[in-house]
C-alpha cells in the first residue's frame, strides 16, 4: 500500500512538473522591464511637475533645479510652460524666511521675466540680488542684457546720451561677470552696441 502511495505522489509530481507530457505548471509572468532612464533635461522637468503637484523640496533644490532649466542653451528658457511653472516655484521659495538663498532665488526669478519680456520685473528683481549677492556673475551677466536692451531702445527713440549711458552699465555689468567667471564662454560676449556707441565719440 505505501508502494502504491510513493508511486501515486512521484505520478503527481511528474504531471505537475509537465515530464509526463501534462500540462506544465504555469509559470508567473515575467515583471516588466523598468521603463528607461529619463533623458537629460527629461528628470529636471519632471521634478519640477512633481514639486508643483506637492513634492516638498528646499531652496536649495528649488535653486538647483532652477539654475538647471535656466542654463544658456536650454530648450526651457523658450518655453513659456515650463518659465511659468518655474516662476511659482520660485515665488513659494521667495516667501519663505531663507535668505541664504533669496539672492540666487531672485536672480533665477528675473531671468525668467527677462525671458518673458518683463524688463521692468527682471530689472528690479537683478538690482535686488545683486545688493544681496554682489558676486554672482550671472546675475551681473543679466544686469548687462537688460542694460543693452534700454540703450538699445534709447538708441531708436535718437536719445544719444541715456543710450550711451545704458550701453556703458552695460559694459560694467559684463565686466563684472567676466571677472567673477572667468571661463565661461558666455560672459566673453561683446556688448556690439556699447562698443560702437564708445568708437563713434
Amino acid at each position: 500500500m505505501a508502494h502504491i502511495r510513493l508511486l501515486l505522489a512521484l505520478l503527481l509530481l511528474a504531471t505537475l512538473a509537465g515530464c509526463l507530457g501534462g500540462p506544465p505548471v504555469a509559470s508567473l509572468p515575467e515583471p516588466p522591464p523598468p521603463p528607461p532612464p529619463p533623458a537629460a533635461g527629461q528628470s529636471d522637468q519632471i521634478l519640477l511637475e512633481e514639486t508643483l503637484r506637492g513634492r516638498a523640496l528646499g531652496n536649495a533644490e528649488v535653486v538647483g533645479l532652477s539654475d538647471r532649466l535656466l542654463q544658456e542653451g536650454n530648450a526651457s528658457l523658450s518655453d513659456q510652460t515650463t518659465m511659468a511653472r518655474l516662476e511659482i516655484l520660485l515665488l513659494k521659495a521667495l516667501k519663505t524666511e531663507d535668505k541664504v538663498n533669496r539672492p540666487a532665488v531672485l536672480r533665477n526669478l528675473g531671468i525668467i521675466h527677462y525671458h518673458q519680456g518683463k524688463y521692468k520685473k527682471a530689472r528690479q528683481e537683478l538690482q535686488h540680488a545683486n545688493e544681496l549677492n554682489p558676486k554672482d556673475p550671472r546675475t551681473h551677466f543679466y544686469l548687462a542684457r537688460l542694460f543693452t536692451l534700454q540703450g538699445e531702445i534709447y538708441q531708436k527713440q535718437g536719445k544719444k546720451s541715456q543710450a550711451k549711458q545704458q550701453f556703458k552699465r552695460a559694459s560694467i555689468e559684463m565686466e563684472m561677470a567676466r571677472k567673477l567667471a572667468p571661463g565661461n564662454p558666455a560672459y566673453r560676449q561683446e556688448i556690439q552696441p556699447a562698443n560702437k556707441q564708445g568708437q563713434g565719440k
